[in-house]
């Protein structure tokens, strides 16, 4: 055990979980109608509490608790065998356990914003515990758990290259969103801007500091390269920060708030999968490409294909972790085969299972909520609260 590194986790595991309480809450509370923005805070809330505890259940063992090829077993179900003086690397494995945790909460929150102010509390959360257990985790193993899509599996000595969850969160919760979308329809009014772009731009920040910890911590020790992760995360994050608002300065004629943090989300994605592969150069070229590309692929899907996918979850995080999966590649640090073959498998998986899941949690309770809530709002009708009250 190394109390340098026990030390940064320890600090890394705290802002990946300020990602989600508050910095995606907010960030997406703040791109729905007012009448809302409570139901996306309560979903986000809800979904840290059940993800924390089904990753104690099982989450975890079926991810790290062993190393076949498919799934880790179930002999860390509830932490079997584990104390405070057990080690996983340099790490206390109660400690690998929580820092893997918050990825387990935010990935399902991801895609919440694919289907905000239409789908109801219960299927959110019946959904969203199957995914994590039956999606999430087993990719997790694939690629980081010492499955067949690591080193030594099916592409050989030199496996897919993930970092911090290009594939294993971005992709597999932007793929999710965008069948969820699907599945769920449109909403009633889709032409409602944004209520509040000030939790917008501060949630936006929130993710943005997050995710130091996100990237920088997945190197599981306090290291120059954890540091470079955290350099070339932030770099990537500004500079398609100002793409995005330059490519919106050129086609509209002007820059907006939500466009440049969104940017900034797009090139924090794009960066993830190559964090700990990349270096200063590198993280601008791949910042630069992804705030034109992610903002190409809303316009996309929003205008040409049609698809309400309310947040843009898959244009921004699915789209961004793709491309920053290949940019791996395409720099040499991973073979192609293994880039695309990953790509392609854990997207087959992806897109069959949330559809098998969403069908039979749909048998459960319904998706999608009647008419009259959806107009009246969510907050009222699910949960008898509103975010802002005139009269008080």
């Amino acid at each position: 055990m190394n109390g340098a590194d026990t030390a940064w986790i320890i600090v890394a595991t705290g802002l990946v979980l300020l990602m989600t309480l508050p910095g995606l809450a907010l960030f997406y509370g703040g791109l729905v109608r007012a009448r809302n923005v409570l139901s996306v805070f309560m979903q986000c809330f809800a979904i840290a509490c059940l993800m924390s505890v089904l990753w104690l259940v099982a989450g975890y063992s079926i991810a790290f608790g062993g190393e076949g090829p498919y799934w880790g077993g179930l002999s860390r179900a509830f932490l079997a065998g584990v104390d405070a003086t057990t080690v996983k690397g340099t790490l206390p494995e109660v400690l690998f356990f929580s820092f893997q945790m918050t990825f387990a909460i935010i990935t399902p929150a991801l895609f919440l914003g694919a289907f905000a102010e239409r789908v109801g509390f219960g299927f959110v959360l019946l959904f969203s515990a199957l995914w994590m257990l039956l999606i999430y985790a087993p990719v997790a193993h694939w690629i980081w758990g010492g499955g067949f899509l690591a080193d030594g599996g099916i592409f050989g000595a030199v496996g897919t290259r993930d970092f911090a969850g290009g594939i294993v969160v971005h992709e597999t919760a932007g793929l999710a969103a965008l069948v969820l979308a699907v599945m769920v329809g449109p909403r009633k009014n889709r032409t409602t801007p944004p209520h509040n772009p000030g939790f917008v731009a501060i949630g936006a920040g929130l993710l943005w500091v997050g995710w130091f910890g996100f990237n920088g911590g997945s190197q599981l020790a306090a290291d120059g390269s954890a540091a470079m992760a955290i350099t070339v995360t932030h770099l990537s994050a500004a500079t398609a920060s100002l793409t995005w608002a330059l490519w919106e300065r050129i086609k509209f004629g002007r820059a907006s708030l939500v466009g440049l943090v969104t940017g900034t989300i797009a090139g924090l994605a794009s960066i993830t999968p190559a964090s700990g592969f990349v270096g200063p150069v590198e993280a601008l070229v791949i910042g630069a490409v992804a705030g034109v590309l992610c903002q190409e692929a809303v316009a996309l899907i929003r205008n040409k294909i049609r698809i309400d996918d309310t947040l843009d979850v898959f244009a921004v995080h699915g789209v961004g972790g793709i491309f920053g999966t290949v940019m791996i590649a395409v720099f040499g640090a991973g073979t192609w085969t293994a880039q695309l073959g990953a790509l392609l498998i854990v997207g087959i998986f992806t897109v069959v299972g949330t559809w098998i899941l969403a069908k039979l949690a749909g048998f459960v309770t319904p998706i999608r909520v009647d008419a009259e809530t959806e107009f009246n709002g969510l907050d009222i009708a699910a949960h008898g609260e509103r975010a802002y009250d005139i009269t008080s």
